[in-house]
This record gives structure tokens, sequence and C-alpha cells, in this order.
């Protein structure tokens, strides 16, 4: 069975935190709260807690996750950014965007799209998500939970705690976040296109 934290939403337990980035370093699969719906995270490394949150959502090896990053540099590590996606990212950076980019060298085959060879990235404006990020240094391995027939992801912890918390490490109770997934933007040559409409997308201006 799962562990429940419930950690506060404007002033994260640190303690808390702690534990929770241990749980992740030690190969667990976590259910935590996001600027946009709950998701399902786990250490980018770590083959068999990425399994594991395939499993779970019963996503075959075409599905392309997200890395949930800390701050733009780190999303640049990952992912190619020019100077005007520089500036586009920056102008809705932390938010609930989600980047397709052209993947770095660097990233694992198995994390990117097998075809196009990009990279989802984001950095969430979810104080309870940075703490986490800023803990564990370096991004998570992230979906969003969604179960397989679902039409709309959990927004209950107890819930959650019922119905999945014999597959997951631990949940994070960290108030409603709501369940309108993240807008979904390519940046092409030609400039951003918005490839999934979801929170934030009356906001934009492509």
């Amino acid at each position: 069975m799962s562990q429940f934290f419930q950690i506060h939403p404007e002033d994260p337990q640190l303690r808390l935190i702690r534990g929770a980035v241990e749980i992740i370093r030690q190969g667990g699969v976590v259910i935590y709260p996001t600027d946009s719906c709950y998701a399902l995270g786990c250490q980018i490394g770590d083959k068999k807690a990425v399994d594991r949150l395939r499993q779970i959502r019963q996503l075959d090896d075409k599905h392309n996750f997200t890395l949930m990053c800390r701050d733009m540099g780190e999303m640049s590590d990952y992912g190619m950014i020019d100077n005007i996606a520089y500036r586009f990212i920056k102008s809705i950076t932390p938010g609930p965007y989600t980047f397709i980019l052209p993947a770095m060298k660097s990233v694992p085959k198995r994390l990117l799209h097998p075809k196009r060879k990009t990279i989802g990235v984001r950095v969430p404006d979810n104080k309870i998500t940075l703490a986490l990020l800023e803990e564990l240094g370096e991004p998570i391995l992230s979906s969003t939970l969604l179960l397989p027939g679902e039409e709309y992801p959990m927004i209950d912890p107890y819930d959650m705690k019922s119905s999945i918390g014999a597959q997951v490490d631990l949940i994070i109770d960290g108030g409603y976040c709501g369940m309108e997934p993240t807008s979904v933007i390519e940046i092409l040559e030609q400039g951003p296109e918005l490839v999934r409409r979801g929170k934030g997308a009356d906001e934009l201006v492509l």
C-alpha cells in the first residue's frame, strides 16, 4: 500500500518534500499535484519505474512523457531552444504549458518520440512540484493521472488511494488541482503551434 502525504499547497513542508524525493530516488512511482491536474511521476533514469508508470496507464512505447523541469535552464538541457523559441517560452513560463522540442542528443532514446526525436518539457506553476524538483535536482518524468478508459483525470487523492493506491508508492495530497490537462505547444521552425488545447489556451498569443 502506498504512503499518503498531505503537503500544504502554498507552504510545502520540507520534511515531507524530502521524504517524497527519497521515495522517487528509491525507484518509486508517485502521484503529485501540478498546476493543471494530478500527475504520475518517477525518476528519469529508472527503467523499472517508467515501465510501472506505463502499466498503470496502459501506455505503449510510442507515448510521449513530459519532463517536469525546475526552470528554463533545465528545460534546455533536454530540448533545443533557439532565441525566438526562448522568448516565447519565457513569456508563458512557468504555467500549464507543455512544449514539444527537438531533443538534445544526450536524451535517452526511450524517452523520445520514436520517429520524430522530440521531447515534451515544461515548468509548472505549482509550489509543491517546484519544491520536489528543487530537492530532487533533476526533472521528474511525468504523465497525467488519466486511468485507462476514463475521460477525465482523477482529482480526489482519497479516491486515488482507494483505487490505485496498491500500484504506486506515494500519493501527495496537495489540494484541488482541477482536471484540465496542459496545453501542448510544438515549437516548429516557422514558430509555435498549438497541438492540444488545454488549460491556459485562451491566454495564448501564437
